[in-house]
């Protein structure tokens, strides 16, 4: 069965772009050009993905967001062409699970609804076992491995790549990583990160030309990359 996907735009050409590429890709589509519609139609057509504008005609889209957490995890991928990181990183901590420039190319866009797609199907399945392209994680037995080759972590270490692992793919904000892995007293502390997101990089980079896991998101957070 296809996936049905969601698009909340109000701009006609948008609509017109994304609909025939995403049922040439195998998806249904529906659509909504105002926010209250979205919210409607997310609760009565159950949607498995939303592609969301953030600059609705009724409401902004940080507010659907924010309406939409309330009651579903559905992913939510945000389309702007707002550029400010302050933008894009308040939609993220609303729960938005992914975020994309206008303009943006097809290709991109298909790789992150799988991206999303599949961690939605993961969060489903509950597995102790988290696999993200050669990186494998036993969540258990504290143990990873990359290329089936251990990898020598501390606990934090371990649970910062495992929230990475966990959510391949997609960008998590500062914030995000660390109120989930430090806790909410320390979401200011971003050279803590940084320090512990270096000694991860290096811990994940088998040779010196071997490409980095971890990208930045300049400004936002980070993103495990891996194939998709």
């Amino acid at each position: 069965m296809s996936a049905r996907i969601l698009i909340v735009d109000d701009e006609p050409q948008i609509i017109r772009f994304l609909r025939p590429a995403l049922s040439a890709a195998g998806f249904e589509t529906i659509v909504a050009e105002r926010g209250s519609e979205a919210l409607k139609m997310a609760a009565s057509h159950s949607p498995d993905l939303v592609l969301l504008d953030l600059g609705l005609p009724d409401i902004d889209g940080k507010e659907v967001i924010t309406q939409l957490r309330s009651w579903s995890s559905v992913p939510v991928i945000v389309l702007s062409a707002r550029d400010r990181e302050t933008e894009k990183i308040a939609a993220l901590d609303l729960g938005a699970d992914d975020y994309i420039n206008k303009p943006f190319g097809i290709g991109e866009l298909m790789a992150r609804i799988r991206t999303a797609l599949r961690h939605a199907a993961r969060d489903q399945k509950h597995d102790a076992n988290i696999i993200a392209g050669l990186l494998e994680i036993n969540i258990p037995a504290h143990t990873a491995t990359l290329g089936g080759k251990p990898i020598k972590l501390t606990p934090r270490e371990f649970e910062l790549l495992a929230l990475l692992a966990r959510n391949a793919g997609l960008v998590m904000t500062h914030r995000q990583v660390l109120t989930k892995v430090w806790g909410p007293a320390h979401t200011e502390d971003l050279q803590y990160l940084r320090v512990f997101i270096g000694q991860l990089r290096q811990k994940l980079k088998p040779s010196a030309d071997a490409p980095e896991l971890i990208q930045t998101e300049q400004g936002i957070g980070y993103r495990l990359v891996v194939e998709s």
